[in-house]
C-alpha cells in the first residue's frame, strides 16, 4: 500500500511535467493532451528562432558567471561560518541566507533601487550581481552541508606531515567537499538560469533572457513552442543536475 501511495504522489507531482512533454510533440497549433500525432515542427520552430536563441545564450552566459561567483564566495563562506567562531556570526549567518527568505518580487524592487543609485540597473554586471546575490545562499547551504560531515582531523594530519594552509585547502580540504562545492554550483546555475521576477527588474532592452522570452511569448502566443523549449530545459536539467545531485547524496550517505 505504500508504494501505492509513493507512486500516486510521484504521477500527480509529475503530471505537468508530463503534460508539457507530451504536448512538445502534438501537432495542434495549440496545447492539447493527449497529443493527436507526432511531430518536432515545434522544436524546429525553436531552432529557427533567434530571438530564442540569442535569449539561451544570454541567459547561459549570465548562469555560468553567476554560478561561478556564488560558487567562490558561498564556498569561503561556508567553510567561515563552520570552521571559525566570531563575533555576530549568527547574524552575519542570517543576513548571508536571507536571499531566500525574501519574495523575488521584494528583492528585485530592492536592488533596483540599489542599482539605480550606482549606475548598475539595466547592464549585464547588474544582472550578474542581482543573481549572484539570489543564488549564494544555495551554494552556502550544499558547502555547508558537506562540510559537516568533514572530520578536520585529516586536514590537522596533512598540516602535521608538512603542508601549509593553502596546499591543505586545494589539496586536502576542497576535493573532500567537492560533491558539496559542484551541486551547489549547479543548483545556482539553474535557479539563475530560471529566474524571471528579478530579472524583470533589472534587465535591459538588449538583455532578454530565456525565461522573459517565455513569458512574452505566452502571452501573445498559444502554440506549444514553449512547450519545446520546457521539454529541452527539463532533459537538459536531468542530464546535467540528477549525476551531479546523485553524487552528492551517496557521499553524504556514505
Amino acid at each position: 500500500m505504500l508504494r501505492v501511495i509513493n507512486c500516486l504522489i510521484f504521477l500527480y507531482l509529475l503530471a505537468p511535467i508530463i503534460v508539457v512533454v507530451a504536448t512538445a510533440f502534438g501537432s495542434s497549433p495549440y496545447p492539447v493532451f493527449p497529443p493527436h500525432d507526432f511531430t518536432l515542427k515545434w522544436f524546429g520552430k525553436v531552432w529557427n528562432s533567434q530571438e530564442l536563441r540569442d535569449a539561451a545564450v544570454i541567459s547561459t552566459r549570465l548562469g555560468f558567471v553567476s554560478a561561478f561567483l556564488a560558487t567562490v564566495i558561498g564556498t569561503l563562506s561556508a567553510m567561515a561560518l563552520v570552521r571559525f567562531q566570531f563575533p555576530g556570526k549568527t547574524l552575519i549567518s542570517v543576513v548571508l541566507l536571507s536571499p531566500i527568505l525574501f519574495p523575488g518580487i521584494v528583492l528585485g524592487l530592492a536592488l533596483l533601487v540599489a542599482f539605480y543609485r550606482v549606475g548598475l540597473a539595466q547592464t549585464f554586471v547588474g544582472l550578474v550581481a542581482g543573481h549572484t546575490v539570489l543564488v549564494t545562499p544555495f551554494v552556502i547551504r550544499l558547502v555547508m552541508a558537506s562540510l559537516a560531515e568533514f572530520d578536520p582531523a585529516v586536514e590537522e594530519a596533512a598540516q602535521n606531515l608538512g603542508a601549509g594552509w593553502w596546499r591543505t585547502l586545494f589539496r586536502i580540504t576542497l576535493p573532500l567537499i567537492r560533491p558539496g562545492i559542484l551541486a551547489g554550483a549547479v543548483f545556482a546555475f539553474i535557479v539563475s538560469f530560471d529566474e524571471l521576477v528579478i530579472t524583470l527588474f533589472l534587465a535591459g532592452p538588449g538583455l532578454q533572457t530565456l525565461p522573459i522570452r517565455i513569458f512574452t511569448y505566452v502571452e501573445y502566443s498559444s502554440d506549444p513552442t514553449i512547450s519545446a523549449v520546457s521539454t529541452c530545459l527539463i532533459v537538459t536539467w536531468l542530464v546535467v543536475g540528477v549525476p551531479v545531485y546523485t553524487k552528492f547524496l551517496s557521499t553524504r550517505a556514505s
